[in-house]
């Protein structure tokens, strides 16, 4: 049964009304994603890469499996209020290694499990959290961490665009704009939710939005004196997998030479060493030596997963490529 959540503003709510990338949002939404084992239209090239890392590692049975439910109330210690517009998951981590332990009691209660794992966080939080956190990195650079670039442009292209279209049309038609779920209307902002009711008398003043790349709906977290968190559907997900042809690779290639720029071509999805091999006809050897020096101008990054490395394209490069002519 769908509940109707009315969350009144006033001038000074508006005024702390603000923008936030958090890495825990996208932690959380895509694992949820990830264990729901539906097929996606949008995220399936994601989830055929990532859903076999991730079952090797055995996170399909640890912490997050736990604390992230198929659907449902998600702890709120997972996603803790972001201080800054675009924390580091560090921070993050940090945040939630330092939630005090009734809280943490209070999500466990709200989440209603009583597993040896969430008997043994209720019991002693502060020896447990730094146990999650350390799955959780590890979950971060098999799923996200290759793939952050892409991700964190689309979240940066939709806060630019809401904030634009706040500048322009004012927060009723942003609000209205948002999702289906969401309306303005009055000075208030009403959401349609299957559960958890948010209101101003429950939470603290202002408003905090979060887009996200992996959440289908509009995600909900309340913890007074904090302003709420509104985690929402980010626009343009739908070209997050999508190949998009390099425009000017001859232009690139005089610069950084072919191989280099055929390696940077093909990791338009994270490879390791054997596969680019495989792909270009590159020796192993000379691939290696062609990704330490695309390293070392911070156009390629390398990610840890199992026994292999796998290597991906930064933002530098990603704008390099990927620019219009």
């Amino acid at each position: 049964m769908s509940v109707l959540s009315e969350l009144a503003f006033s001038a000074d709510d508006l005024a702390l009304t603000r923008f936030a990338v958090s890495p825990m949002w996208e932690v959380v939404s895509s694992f949820r994603l990830l264990m729901s084992r539906a097929a996606h239209p949008v995220h399936h090239p994601w989830v055929d890469q990532v859903r076999p890392r991730v079952a090797d590692a055995g996170l399909t049975a640890g912490w997050l499996a736990e604390l992230v439910p198929a659907d449902g109330y998600l702890c709120d210690f997972l996603t803790p209020f972001p201080a800054e517009p675009s924390p580091s998951l560090d921070a993050e981590l940090a945040a939630i290694r330092a939630t005090p332990a009734e809280s943490v009691v209070a999500d466990l209660d709200n989440l209603g499990r009583s597993s040896a794992r969430c008997e043994a966080l209720r019991s002693a939080p502060e020896a447990w959290l730094s146990q999650v956190t350390e799955e959780i990195e590890t979950y971060w650079e098999l799923a996200l961490a290759p793939y952050w670039a892409k991700i964190r442009s689309v979240l940066d292209a939709e806060v630019f665009h809401r904030a634009r279209q706040v500048a322009e049309h004012g927060a009723g038609r942003f609000f209205n704009d948002l999702h289906t779920s969401v309306s303005w209307d009055d000075n208030t902002l009403r959401l349609v939710r299957r559960s958890c009711l948010v209101t101003r008398h429950t939470t603290g003043p202002g408003l905090l939005l979060v887009p996200s790349a992996f959440a289908a709906n509009v995600l909900t977290w309340t913890r007074p004196p904090a302003p709420p968190q509104l985690a929402y559907p980010a626009r343009g997900t739908g070209t997050l997998w999508e190949h998009r042809p390099v425009a000017r690779a001859e232009a690139i290639a005089a610069v950084l030479g072919r191989s280099r720029t055929r390696l940077l071509t093909e990791l338009d999805a994270p490879a390791s060493t054997t596969e680019l091999a495989g792909r270009t006809g590159i020796s192993a050897a000379g691939v290696s030596q062609h990704l330490a020096a695309l390293r070392g101008a911070g156009m390629v990054s390398a990610h840890r997963a199992g026994r292999s490395v796998l290597y991906a394209r930064t933002a530098v490069a990603e704008s390099l490529l990927t620019a219009p002519v």
